[in-house]
Parts: structure tokens; sequence; C-alpha cells
């Protein structure tokens, strides 16, 4: 047990924009967390250029959080990066940092869920991701992904299977715990990415470097999967297509492909082609995902 007297500090990190009352939530949802003795949290917010109302509306309502301005166009990595940067400036005796999503209600026991994993690991310089699930399907939305196959590129989502922590090599960043000590080694996320793919290049980083990500032996949280809608719409224009193929927050074209050629350069034709094969027939793309999920 460790005593009183030994403090953990857990920094949280977070990036937000325009939608205050998620974020409100989110942040409620946290402060009812239960922490183990000798535990503290503080949070660290990016408020990147939001016009509802953001930070005044949150600003007097946690006692340990502190929002930083963005300016309005550092979308989710670039915020992360910028609230980590600030973190480590301003709070030098952090032992934890916690990513989390603002769209993301975590469990009451997700902190200490986390921080059970990671002893069990027998790794204390591991990641833990917590997987979430939809709150109307309890269907898993977000955690680890397991490699199948590197040349394909090939992964299937882990199911926690309330024992124990398993190990995978993908990992979203809705919740996600990194010892200090793995941000010394590694530092924050890769200056490369705007918006997506920066948490899965976080983890394959890690893994480069000796360091293993694990998804939590249970749900840590309800997050709403919301990726991968818009260039499936039947109803689209070509115009609309592209537009999302080359968006930040959408397909992420020149991201996507770095991303593949850093991690899996055998994969990059295919990638290549399946990134215009989604834009171009996303009808008959979406056809072909459906068998390929029947199989």
């Amino acid at each position: 047990m460790m005593s009183t007297n030994e403090k953990k500090l857990i920094t949280v990190l977070l990036t937000v924009h325009n939608r205050k009352m998620k974020t409100y939530s989110c942040l409620q949802a946290l402060s009812k967390c239960i922490l183990d003795d000798g535990f503290e949290l503080n949070i660290f917010l990016v408020d990147d250029g939001s016009t509802d109302g953001t930070t005044a509306y949150l600003q007097d309502k946690f006692d340990n959080l502190r929002i930083i301005q963005g300016s309005g166009s550092l979308f989710w990595a670039g915020g992360m990066r910028a609230a980590w940067k600030y973190a480590n400036e301003h709070e030098k005796n952090t032992n934890y940092y916690l990513l989390l999503n603002d769209d993301t209600i975590v469990f009451e026991d997700t902190i200490t869920r986390l921080f059970s994993d990671l002893k069990a690991t027998n790794e204390p310089k591991s990641i833990i991701v917590g997987p979430t699930m939809d709150p109307d399907t309890k269907k898993i939305s977000y955690g680890g992904h397991q490699l199948l196959n590197r040349l394909t590129f090939k992964s299937k989502m882990l199911i926690p299977n309330n024992e124990f922590p398993q190990k995978c090599e993908l990992g979203n960043a809705n919740i996600m715990l990194v010892p200090k000590e793995v941000f010394v080694e590694i530092g924050s996320l890769t200056e490369n990415y705007t918006h997506g793919i920066a948490d899965f290049d976080y983890t394959l980083k890690a893994l480069k470097n000796g360091i293993n990500t694990y998804i939590s032996s249970s749900y840590c949280g309800y997050c709403i999967n919301d990726h991968g809608v818009s260039w499936l719409s039947q109803k689209s224009n070509l115009k609309d297509r592209l537009k999302y193929l080359y968006s930040p927050t959408g397909l992420s074209y020149k991201e996507y492909l770095q991303f593949v050629k850093t991690h899996f350069p055998l994969h990059l034709p295919q990638a290549f082609l399946l990134l215009w094969f989604k834009t171009l027939f996303p009808i008959v793309w979406q056809l072909f995902k459906n068998e390929e999920y029947l199989k």
C-alpha cells in the first residue's frame, strides 16, 4: 500500500473545440473517479479557438483545471502536443500523463483500473489504453488493435476480457495512460500528424523503442465511434469526397500515406490504391467491406 505522504501526480491532457457541454460532462465524470491513496490529479486543457464560450464556461468549475488557449488550427494532435508541452514545462512533478478525449465519459474505477493493469503487466514503463464502449449498443468503440499482418496492415480490435491486460500494437488515445518515463524516452506525439493517426503512430513508436502497449482488462468509459461516416454517403458528390480525402479530419491522405511509409512500407502501394478506391467508388467499397465483415 502506498504511503499517504508519497504523492503520485497524474496529469490529464485534453484538447477541445466548440463542444463545451461534452467537455463539461467529460470533466465532471473525471472528477468522480476514485483515486488510490497518495494519487493526485491535475488537468491541462487546450481550448483550440472555441467560439462557444468553452473557456468561460469551464474555468471556474474545476479547481485542478488549467486552460491553455490554442490558435484554432491545432486540431487534435496539435492541441495534444501543445497541452503536453505546457504540462511538461509547468508541472515538473508529474509521474503519469493521462490522454483523454473530451467526448469520453470515464467510469468511476477507470483510473484505479488503469494502474491495476499497469502493475499486472510487470512492465512499469508501458502504455495502458482504456477501451471504450458505445453507450447505446454496448459494443466496443475505441481501444487497442492487434496487428495480424504487417504486409496488408490488417488488424483486429481487442475486446477486454475482464481478467488481464492484453498486448496490442495500435492504441487509441481516447483513454491512454503514459508513464513519464515513456515520455522522457520517446517524447510527445509526432509532429507529422495534424489530427488523427498520431495515437497509432505513438504506440508504434513506443514499440520500436522496446515499450509495449496494453489494453485495460475492462472497459474504462463510454464513447461513440464517429469515424468513417461522411465519405460513405451516397448523396455526397465527388468534390465533397475529394475534400474529405485530403482533410485532416477526414482520410488525411498525405499524413496517412506518411504513416504507412514509416511503419508499414510494403503496404504503401496498396494503401494508395485503397484510399482512391474509397473516394471514387464509395458504394462498391462499402459492399466490399460488408463482404469482408461477413467472412
